[in-house]
């Protein structure tokens, strides 16, 4: 018999087998959610007429659209999970109108939907109660690259900052923050994790889950420190998000091709097993499969690091790699800054060893396909901790997190009940850093001061202030003046093009500013303090939080 016939046979068996499928799919459409549970006892597929209708084989059946490639159901131990507003899960806001088609091989059913310049995969495996996604995207014709699933309301708890209420919460911001009357804020950007810090996000009931086990990230935008939506719930229903490209405080330009697999697994209501996390997951049976940009195990390469010299022990590394077709990351061991990177397309790279966020050593690497790239130690040079000072508040690492409302910052609006005053002037000399405010607006708090003492010697000289910042806000930077002395406007450094100071993140392009304050400048009784003011300049205009403003990493004065 030949393979084509054999093919045939096999799907007339699955269609028969599976014949109680589409009946209880018309029961899901009228109102049921119930699924029987002999419909998910044979791994096979039909066709309802408007869907593809696969069984797992485990306890999982879902429908795919045969016109648009949406995910029309997920039905769990015979209860549905899938869609709300009348709206189902797809790649970005929906194709609309696509080619679908759907084969079966081996152990694999297989969707290709097909839309211009993108291209959704979607499998299921026998007896897996799982569904493996995959995004080819080939140019910016569309503006975003997510994959979004759309739950029924009630199906979850609907709780967390990335949660509200639409019948009661109050917009306060772009239709997307919302105030509850307890002064808390909420929105589906508060998720409150970088991409490195998690491996699923979902929602559990205790007794069922449903995950999304992001992708490696290979293609997607933004490095290892990048804030996005991961989910959402309202009264209205839920969300799940594999954000791949997405212009909200993004520092980088899109990537093309193929990203995936992201998972999405059902379980009884624990954590997804470890064997669907990207570094751990087995996508040999993915080689025969077809899909198109797909590149195996055997066509990537890896990088191994002996070490790290000038790590500093309070702060953890991770070494970054990055080029305009691909971005992966590792993280540096404590100790020795050992580090290993596997699964890399082949090419050359920007190799970036981070300390905390910041950036203090870069150097070039080549990757070649089945090859392991050795690295001898490597020496951090530019730490901007390493210089002596007079005063520092806080620590060059990037981020705000030694000051005031920092933390809360990413999961909460500015002007959340929980938030410490932004307001509030320090004197060098103690733990100020806790209350020196994160974050600068224009219109909120602006002119912050800093009072500090020089001795007889150091107000005899000229010394260098150095300001980092970590992100801005409609060209938001700052200025100093220190007593009668005024430093010029600096010009305003890139950094991302939308909300986030808002929206949760603190992550744009690292800066320092640099002003040579001269000693003219200084106080001559060294029993007064001199007096640092901090303004914020803009060409721009906005008001309240969404004025200009700008995000701190370290202030220090030099010696």
């Amino acid at each position: 018999m030949s393979a084509h016939k054999r093919h045939l046979t096999r799907r007339r068996l699955l269609a028969a087998s599976a014949v109680g499928v589409a009946g209880t799919g018309a029961a899901v459409a009228a109102g049921t959610g119930l699924l029987s549970s002999a419909s998910a006892a044979t791994f096979g597929y039909t066709d309802d007429g408007s869907n593809y209708v696969i069984t797992t084989g485990a306890s999982l059946v879902l429908k795919v659209s045969k016109s648009t490639g949406d995910i029309t159901s997920l039905a769990y131990k015979g209860k549905e999970y899938e869609g709300y507003g009348g709206r189902h899960s797809h790649v970005e806001s929906g194709l609309g109108a696509s080619t679908v088609t759907i084969k079966l091989t081996g152990s694999t059913i297989l969707v290709k939907v097909a839309h211009g310049s993108i291209t959704q995969w979607i499998a299921a495996r026998s007896g897996q109660n799982s569904v493996y996604l995959w995004t080819d995207k080939a140019d910016a014709s569309f503006t975003a690259t997510r994959f979004i699933v759309r739950l029924k309301a009630g199906v979850f708890p609907n709780e967390g900052p990335d949660s509200w209420i639409e019948a009661s919460d109050s917009v306060i911001e772009a239709g997307d923050v919302f105030k509850r009357a307890d002064g808390t804020t909420h929105s589906k950007h508060y998720s409150g994790k970088r991409v490195i810090d998690y491996d699923h996000i979902g929602f559990t009931t205790g007794s069922a889950a449903l995950w999304l086990v992001r992708s490696n990230h290979e293609k997607a935008s933004g490095g290892p420190f990048y804030r996005a939506l991961l989910r959402h719930s309202n009264d209205g229903g839920a969300a799940l998000y594999e954000i791949l490209h997405y212009n909200q405080a993004q520092t980088e330009p899109e990537r093309y091709g193929l990203q995936g697999p992201y998972v999405l697994n059902f379980t009884d209501g624990g954590a997804p097993s470890s064997s669907l996390f990207h570094a751990n997951l087995d996508t040999s049976w993915v080689d025969g499969l077809g899909i198109t940009g797909w590149v195996g195990r055997a066509g990537r390469g890896k990088v191994a690091g002996v070490g790290l010299k000038g790590m500093d022990a309070k702060y953890a590394y991770t070494v970054g790699f990055a080029n305009p077709d691909a971005q992966y990351w590792a993280k540096a061991a404590a100790g020795t800054g050992a580090f290993s990177c596997k699964g890399m397309l082949p090419g050359t790279y920007t190799l970036t060893v981070f300390k905390g966020e910041l950036a203090v050593h870069t150097r070039q690497v080549t990757v070649t396909a089945g090859g392991s790239t050795a690295l001898n130690s490597l020496t951090i040079g530019s730490d901007p901790s390493s210089a002596g000072t007079i005063w520092r508040l806080g620590d060059w690492d990037g981020t705000p997190g030694e000051f005031k409302n920092a933390e809360l910052m990413t999961y909460a609006h500015p002007s959340d009940a929980r938030a410490a005053k932004w307001t509030g002037n320090v004197t060098i000399g103690g733990d100020e850093a806790a209350s020196f405010p994160a974050y600068i607006w224009k219109d909120v708090n602006d002119g912050i001061l800093l009072y500090f003492k020089l001795t007889a010697a150091q107000a005899a000289a000229a010394h260098t202030l150095r300001v980092g910042v970590t992100d801005a806000y409609i060209n938001g930077r700052p200025r100093v003046s220190v007593n009668d002395w005024v430093s010029a406007i600096p010009s305003a450094p890139t950094q991302p093009s939308t909300r986030s100071l808002t929206t949760g993140s603190y992550r744009g392009n690292n800066q320092t500013f640099v002003f040579n304050v001269p000693t003219s400048a200084w106080k001559t009784d060294v029993s007064q303090y001199n007096v640092l003011k901090l303004n914020v300049v803009s060409g721009s205009t906005g008001s309240a939080f969404l004025s200009p403003g700008t995000s701190f990493d370290c202030i220090d004065l030099l010696a």
